[in-house]
């Protein structure tokens, strides 16, 4: 009888597999484009913002107290507020120095003194008032770039006079101890707590 023997599998490390594991190699490899070849438009969102409400205790002609930036601790008046949702508010910058600025709501305490603002004319004030002007770059030189005093920016005499006319309406219908109020600047000392405080 004729044993029929089976030769066992060469080992896929062998020689004789070398091209076929190169070739299935390389069809593992390649990579195929699903894309219809469409190109994707982008969609906007047509959500619109909306200005956030504003604080029942807050209304024009209320003093309120910064509690961050550069004034916090000062006291300032309240005028408007603006499309974006801050708030429009001046020192008088002749009595604090605190000059027209928007300040968020958040970062405000109302207190509970008024002061008269119907003379006030801030229809014109919007938040393009603020915006900042687009600085040409020139070119670097050497000169510039050791320089260590860096240029002022100066405020435009349009907005100096706005600003002198719209507090000068503010400041004539305050008595002394609204302005003595409006110029001292809060703070808490020992044995004071915020919220047993009454504003």
């Amino acid at each position: 009888f004729w044993l029929k023997l089976r030769c066992p599998p060469t080992p896929p490390w062998s020689p004789r597999n070398e091209s076929a594991m190169g070739q299935a190699g390389q069809q593992r490899t390649r990579q195929k484009k699903i894309a219809n070849g469409k190109k994707t438009k982008m969609v906007k969102s047509t959500v619109e913002k909306k200005t956030p409400k504003l604080r029942k205790k807050i209304q024009p002609g209320q003093v309120l107290i910064l509690l961050a930036g550069k004034f916090r601790g000062r006291r300032v008046v309240f005028l408007k507020q603006l499309e974006s949702g801050v708030l429009l508010v001046t020192g008088p910058y002749a009595l604090n120095g605190v000059p027209l600025k928007r300040v968020n709501q958040r970062y405000c305490i109302a207190t509970s003194s008024k002061v008269d603002v119907s003379g006030a004319d801030c229809k014109s004030i919007t938040d393009a008032y603020f915006a900042r002007e687009k600085s040409t770059k020139g070119v670097k030189t050497q000169e510039k770039f050791f320089a260590t005093e860096m240029p002022k920016k100066v405020l435009p005499q349009e907005k100096k006079d706005g600003q002198k006319k719209l507090d000068d309406s503010i400041v004539k219908g305050l008595q002394n101890d609204m302005k003595s109020y409006l110029k001292s600047r809060f703070s808490l000392s020992a044995n004071m707590y915020p919220h047993e405080l009454k504003f």
